[in-house]
């Protein structure tokens, strides 16, 4: 393992300004770190208003060691420049959804330095992507780049009257988190590098965080398509009637609290076990979950902040996932977890011979309710890079850097 001290002074990165990257440079400003904090047009003009002026980091933090970071960060650059933000930085942090991962690498790539350590939450194949167009660019910088399962937080940006304000809540706090690096030959200075990263202290310095058997385990332990998509789809009638005919607030409405249920649970944990199929098909590695951890409230979220044992029934509610939504089905829950996770999910069992039936209803379904085809405009594995390979090709890859280029 290299030595990863000289990334202690270095400054931060956060590409990003949503709730992640909101609640990223927040915690990482207010954690000591010198924080660069950049959104890109057209989003940048309400994604970065006022926070100028500085951000409000705030909201009960729940997790099992109550590590919790409060207050106003001030940042040492805001800008929607992306050169400008990661010139001299150490730590590059992308928190974008999938959807704003090639327009920030297209910026990101040419700025890179030697040294650099690139940390993408959640991974969703931005590894991948990123490597991929830095092949294509030419580009031959020594960085580290890598990815994780979830973002350190669930949280929630401030919203008045249409007004993004400069406030995130986070209401709770991860004390594990499942990250890879591509190759897998940088990860133990991947993982080491988190040190150096405030808005994972709660994880450095609860049960740690955990090296996952390359990137494609991280987007198979990814637990968003599991639980977004069944929750969403199936708990589609609660969502849509809530505030309309049940007499509640529709802003209230989260699919944990409302729509959640056992036999959503029963379909949650058969999409479960067509990933770990495919896993074991592809060689790499997935994390691993009890099935009775599906069957509460929580499902198998509440693991991440609360720890193995965390359980609360049906019959109960749970109160901080109150108002997280989603509130239409056209939300990031299906239009980001659907032709990201599902879709590579299909087109791996495509390719390595494992049936994936409820993963396909998802698409199905999806397709179905929004009128579009996810199976045209889902992440194909030729545009991640790998359509090409073989199983041992894609490992060695995956493994140890060693790109075979299409013949």
């Amino acid at each position: 393992m290299s030595n990863m001290e000289y990334l202690k002074n270095k400054p931060i990165a956060v590409l990003g300004a949503g709730a992640c990257g909101k609640a990223q440079a927040g915690d990482c400003a207010l954690g000591g770190a010198q924080v660069r904090f950049c959104d890109l047009p057209p989003f940048a003009e309400k994604t970065l208003f006022g926070v100028k002026d500085g951000l409000k980091f705030f909201g009960e933090q729940l997790n099992l060691y109550s590590f919790e970071r409060s207050g106003v960060a001030q940042f040492d650059k805001v800008t929607t420049d992306v050169a400008e933000a990661v010139k001299g930085a150490g730590i590059v942090i992308v928190t974008t959804p999938s959807i704003g991962h090639r327009p920030f690498f297209e910026q990101l790539v040419p700025a890179l330095e030697d040294g650099m350590v690139i940390h993408i939450f959640p991974d969703n194949y931005g590894s991948l992507l990123l490597r991929k167009m830095m092949r294509e660019a030419g580009c031959t910088k020594k960085v580290i780049i890598g990815g994780w399962s979830s973002a350190p937080y669930g949280s929630r940006v401030e919203i008045k009257g249409g007004v993004v304000l400069p406030k995130v809540r986070a209401y709770y706090r991860a004390i594990t988190l499942r990250g890879a690096a591509l190759p897998t030959t940088d990860q133990e200075d991947f993982l080491e590098s988190t040190k150096y990263i405030p808005s994972m202290d709660a994880i450095t310095k609860g049960d740690g965080v955990v090296g996952g058997n390359t990137v494609m385990d991280i987007g198979f332990s990814n637990v968003n398509p599991v639980l977004h998509c069944p929750g969403t789809i199936l708990g589609v009638g609660v969502m849509e009637n809530w505030g309309v005919i049940y007499g509640e607030n529709k802003y209230d409405f989260s699919i944990y609290s409302h729509a959640y249920c056992p036999s959503i649970s029963q379909v949650q944990y058969t999409l479960y076990q067509e990933q770990c199929k495919l896993a074991e098909a592809m060689g790499v590695g997935i994390q691993e979950f009890d099935k009775k951890q599906f069957f509460s409230r929580e499902n198998i979220l509440g693991p991440e902040y609360m720890g193995p044992d965390y359980e609360i029934p049906f019959d109960q509610q749970d109160y901080i996932q109150f108002g997280t939504g989603p509130h239409t089905i056209n939300n990031r829950y299906i239009t980001e977890d659907i032709p990201v996770g599902c879709h590579v999910y299909h087109e791996l069992g495509k390719k390595f011979g494992v049936k994936t039936p409820v993963v396909d209803s998802m698409i199905n379904l999806a397709n179905a309710m929004l009128e579009t085809d996810f199976y045209e405009s889902g992440y194909s594995l030729d545009y991640l890079g790998i359509g090409h390979m073989t199983k041992d090709e894609m490992l060695q890859y995956l493994h140890e850097g060693v790109y075979k280029e299409k013949a």
